[in-house]
């Protein structure tokens, strides 16, 4: 399936009698002796009442990933045609329980409470300081806004703040945030875990969109492009607290059904 670009490899595990390697994860996501994919998810049943459903969620280099807004979306549509689930529904991840619905072929997730916001920090980089933002929007996020994203240093500041000792010692993703226009926003990520740019990352446009409302006073919601070419939309509320309500709305498409032998 692929979220605005952000390809996952979606597996029906509801029997729970599969448990992948890493190895398998990062066969599955090689992109020339496997299926390729930026992640794989598995469907679990829920282990709380308070859910429907649960997820593994692996990035491509087989680590175990916390959250993902373009794969919750396309979980959400996986979970749909697969179960005959209702138009809504709840499933548990480890970031915590995420709430999917559906508008035509758009899908809608909350994300959990956004926390950890830190504004305007000075960080010694390799081309000098410079001044970047961050919050964990269900993962770890770092935002540096510039001023044309197609010339943006993503291949060498990239890995080089997502490895930086203020992130320390499990990293960060970083995303690179061009303003288009009042609530309008353009956004390059580079993925922890994939260890490279994917055409769109959901936790990254939202930490973007977030960031982005509190240094240039956008309001919600906030429209972002995204490098795959789509637009994603993030809704959010503010209150004394931080963020409130945030939901992220985009598609989610099936690419293609097969098996392949692990």
């Amino acid at each position: 399936m692929s979220g605005a670009g952000n390809d996952f490899v979606l597996i029906d595990n509801r029997a729970q009698n599969l448990r992948l390697t890493r190895d398998q994860v990062v066969r599955l996501c090689d992109r020339h002796r496997g299926v390729g994919a930026d992640g794989v998810i598995l469907l679990g049943r829920a282990s709380s009442e308070q859910a429907d459903w649960s997820w593994e969620f692996y990035n491509s280099d087989g680590s175990s990933g916390e959250m993902c807004g373009n794969g919750a979306r396309c979980f959400g549509r996986f979970v749909q045609r697969r179960t005959g689930s209702p138009a809504d529904f709840n499933f548990e991840t480890l970031a915590g329980i995420i709430h999917a619905r559906f508008q035509g072929d758009r899908v809608t997730v909350n994300l959990t409470r956004p926390e950890k916001l830190v504004l305007n920090e000075s960080l010694p980089l390799s081309t000098g300081k410079s001044i970047v933002h961050s919050l964990n929007t269900g993962v770890p996020h770092a935002v540096l806004f510039v001023p044309d994203a197609d010339r943006a240093m993503l291949q060498e500041l990239g890995p080089e703040i997502r490895h930086h000792a203020r992130f320390a010692p499990k990293g960060t993703n970083v995303n690179f945030v061009q303003v288009l226009a009042p609530g309008r926003i353009r956004v390059r990520t580079f993925e922890r875990g994939v260890e490279g740019e994917t055409l769109a990352c959901g936790t990254g446009v939202t930490a973007s969109a977030l960031i982005t409302s509190k240094i240039h006073n956008f309001q919600s919601p906030i429209q972002v492009l995204v490098q795959g070419g789509d637009s994603l939309e993030v809704s959010f509320t503010e209150n004394d607290a931080g963020f409130d309500q945030v939901s992220l709305t985009g598609p989610a498409e099936f690419v293609f059904e097969g098996t392949i032998n692990l």
